[in-house]
């Protein structure tokens, strides 16, 4: 039962942001992060009690990696030139972070509570669907746009919502390819295709291409570290081929398409349109140096004041911009330093182990590089997750 709960209190820590953009999370008295937090702290280590794991050594430098970059934040505030923002950045950085890192290599560990957790996250995933499904069909919910702009509707976030989706269909796939029997497969892939298919609404092309490669990516891995390797080159195949399908189907509605955000930023590309997120890429490149701005230091250097959200909106400029070449250099150690464990460790786990971690940590992943900041628990969770494959459990 411990397992279960605390799974299922993780995935909804994990994907609080995107339960709070629903009615039935954004009309709850209690703050769905606050609590999810508490519990997951109380339930994801007692779920570890009595439990022994043996630890790669692989692992020391992406942990090292991390202790240096929280080290470095912390000291980088000195010379942030904007100190309320740097106090208001540092505990979601050096705080946090090492919280939902000890917590992903905790889930990620431990198979029964990576197991459940992976199911926890279809079941949020799901319920978000539906929720955007109902909102948008009564009107109910505005995708993105300024808070409070309309006090008629609720406000999505829509980077968030889709993550949580385009991670649930992740997962799906996994448990599609592990299910026995054909009814419960076919069950399985019917959940994920209809969250592939959810994906579209939000309105994030990142979201919606994570959740088509996480997808295709994850259960090929299965499949290929399973030794089917060419029915991981099928899957793929299909994978792509039912991805198009649906693409296409949908745009032969045109009246359905055009209600559809996310085909919209498809169709309009990367280079078009007023897409601000270049000219705060340009602008990090611009403000780059050795010691870095300090925490908070980017958006008073760009000229649009002390405005929290005008982050560089990809994970490598912020080190670079924020931290400089040396913050550069140790979030590389970090972060790259844990898909390199994964990569080295996903042949020497238990196949379902390493697609499962796959399929929850590619769409943030690719999140975090055109749209969230260093502060973001999930991707801190996430790393926690892909580094977990060099803990091996020892009894079982």
């Amino acid at each position: 039962m411990i397992p279960g709960l605390a799974a299922f209190s993780a995935a909804l820590l994990q994907h609080a942001g995107a339960v709070k953009s629903t009615p039935l999370g954004a009309a709850s008295p209690v703050d769905v992060t606050a609590l999810a937090l508490a519990l997951s702290l109380v339930l994801v280590p007692l779920s570890l009690v009595g439990r022994r794991f043996a630890l790669a050594p692989s692992l020391a430098l992406p942990l090292a990696g991390c202790g240096a970059l929280w080290l470095w934040w912390v000291l980088a505030a000195v010379w942030s030139p904007w100190a309320a923002g740097a106090a208001e950045r540092l505990p979601e950085v050096a705080l946090a972070g090492p919280v939902m890192l000890l917590l992903g290599l905790a889930i990620g560990a431990e198979p029964a509570v990576l197991r459940r957790f992976g199911v926890a996250v279809v079941a949020v995933g799901a319920f978000v669907a539906a929720s955007l499904t109902w909102g948008l069909a009564n009107d109910a919910v505005v995708l993105g746009g300024e808070v409070g702009a309309d006090p008629s509707r609720l406000r999505v976030a829509y980077q968030v919502a889709g993550l949580a989706v385009g991670t649930a269909a992740g997962v799906a796939g996994v448990r599609a390819a592990t299910a026995r029997g054909w009814v419960a497969r076919l069950a399985w892939l019917g959940v994920a295709a209809a969250l592939l298919l959810a994906a579209l609404l939000p309105g994030g092309r990142a979201a919606f291409g994570a959740a088509a490669l996480s997808l295709a990516l994850a259960p090929a891995l299965l499949l290929a570290l399973s030794g089917r390797a060419r029915l991981a080159a099928a899957w793929l195949l299909a994978a792509g081929a039912v991805a198009g399908a649906a693409l296409l189907l949908v745009l032969a509605d045109p009246g359905r398409a055009e209600g559809l955000a996310t085909l919209e930023r498809l169709r309009r590309g990367a280079g078009e349109g007023p897409e601000a997120r270049h000219l705060l890429w340009a602008e990090a490149w611009r403000h780059a140096g050795w010691l870095g701005l300090g925490p908070g230091g980017f958006p008073p250097a760009a000229g649009v004041g002390q405005d929290r959200g005008m982050h560089p909106h990809n994970h490598a400029l912020e080190a670079l911009v924020e931290g400089g070449v040396v913050g550069l250099a140790l979030w590389l150690l970090a972060f790259g330093g844990g898909a390199a464990v994964f990569l080295a460790r996903a042949g020497r786990v238990a196949p379902w182990r390493a697609a499962t971690v796959l399929a929850l940590v590619l769409p943030v992943a690719i999140t975090a590089m055109v749209s969230t900041d260093l502060g973001n628990r999930m991707a801190w969770l996430s790393l926690g997750l892909a580094m977990s494959l060099a803990l091996e459990p020892l009894d079982g």
